[in-house]
């Protein structure tokens, strides 16, 4: 499995059947911070733009209307470059 998989703009179907909608949301401001996953991530971003790095030096660039999966045991580092607001699950 890649460290972070990004699905563009899903539809609206494939987010309908997996919830998204009803998950919580996670807003974070600008800001750059380390981040590790004890658990696999999936998250909808309604809003913003994220660099994210990994520990190989690979990035990612995450924005509004991206589905992303970060796998177990990731670790990473975040650029948050415009304001995120996402809706995320764990697990």
């Amino acid at each position: 499995m890649n460290d972070v998989t990004i699905e563009s703009n899903p539809s609206q179907e494939k987010l309908d059947l997996m919830g998204v909608m009803q998950w919580p949301i996670w807003e974070k401001e600008v800001s750059n911070f380390p981040w590790h996953y004890d658990e696999r991530e999936i998250c909808y971003l309604l809003e913003g733009e994220v660099t994210v790095t990994t520990e190989n030096g690979t990035q990612y660039h995450i924005k509004t209307g991206d589905l992303v999966t970060f796998r177990r045991g990731l670790n990473c580092y975040w650029a948050v470059e415009k304001p995120v607001r996402k809706h995320y699950q764990f697990g």
